[in-house]
């Protein structure tokens, strides 16, 4: 990765809306080690470390699913696609999903947990990644719709990673400007659906932007391009772990922050095309 786009002006390193929480936290970090620093070579074998625990997630949920198939049977409509799960297959689900937010915040916050928490948390995203494209696309024999999300993720990926290293895209105030008014506008906007959908004089009006198309479409593009950004910030970050030499331990964060952002891209994309998918079968 470039040097180019790090700045020495350590007030401008931190923004509480331009990265991720591990992200932001470790550019506070000015301890640095003569010996045993930080790599990209370190930073790049952890961050296939917690993503092949999201690959094991997802061989959990495939073994597994056949014990799950017990209690009554209902329909659910994700994106216009429905499915029949069990009661106890949806209880599962429920707590991957609350492990996943419990494993997150015990991997951002507890660092020296973090190379266990942090592959935890990867299992409950493999997991929950597998519902979505065995199960739910599963049902519509569309599993290869999963594979078509991860071509485009690792495009993306591979795309913002030209963009930075080339110097193309520089993580300056600008940047984190258009970056906090993104993030700042989808977060109002989620706020004022949730809460207006308790609201009856407002309540008619969410549910047709929920059912609408082009509304749809338009968060999971503007979503799928935050992420996208988020991860010109970690490459950022990830320059000042090496660059500044801080010591090897602040590998496991760099690399679980940005498997975490590659995996939130994953979701996005997913959800893009499911959302694209449902709408065409009607």
């Amino acid at each position: 990765m470039s040097t180019l786009n790090r700045t020495n002006n350590k007030k401008t390193k931190s923004s509480i809306l331009a990265s991720n929480p591990v992200m932001r936290r470790l550019n506070d970090v000015q301890e640095t080690s003569a010996e045993n620093c930080a790599t990209y070579a370190g930073i790049t074998f952890k961050t296939i470390y917690f993503l092949l625990f999201s690959i094991a997630g997802i061989v959990v949920q495939l073994f597994s699913e056949k014990y799950f198939a017990t209690g009554d049977v209902f329909n659910i409509n994700y994106e216009g696609f429905k499915v029949a799960i069990y009661q106890t297959e949806a209880f599962v689900l429920i707590g991957v999903v609350i492990a996943a937010i419990v494993f997150q915040l015990l991997a951002f916050f507890a660092r020296v947990t973090t190379p266990v928490t942090g592959a935890l948390y990867c299992v409950t995203q493999g997991y929950f990644i597998s519902f979505l494209v065995f199960k739910i696309l599963g049902a519509y024999n569309m599993e290869y719709l999963g594979a078509l999300a991860l071509l485009i993720t690792i495009l993306i990926v591979l795309i913002m990673t030209v963009l930075y290293s080339t110097g193309i895209i520089r993580v300056t105030k600008k940047f984190k400007m258009v970056m906090v008014t993104l993030f700042v506008t989808m977060i109002a906007s989620s706020l004022f659906t949730f809460v207006g959908y308790f609201i009856p004089f407002t309540r008619a009006m969410v549910t047709s932007l929920y059912q609408n198309f082009a509304f749809s479409i338009g968060v999971s593009v503007i979503f799928i391009i935050i992420a996208a950004l988020f991860l010109i910030c970690d490459f950022d970050t990830i320059d000042h772990v090496v660059n500044d030499k801080l010591p090897e331990k602040y590998e496991w964060q760099a690399a679980f922050g940005l498997s975490f952002t590659v995996l939130w891209l994953y979701l996005k994309v997913l959800d893009l095309i499911i959302t694209i998918a449902g709408h065409n079968r009607d």
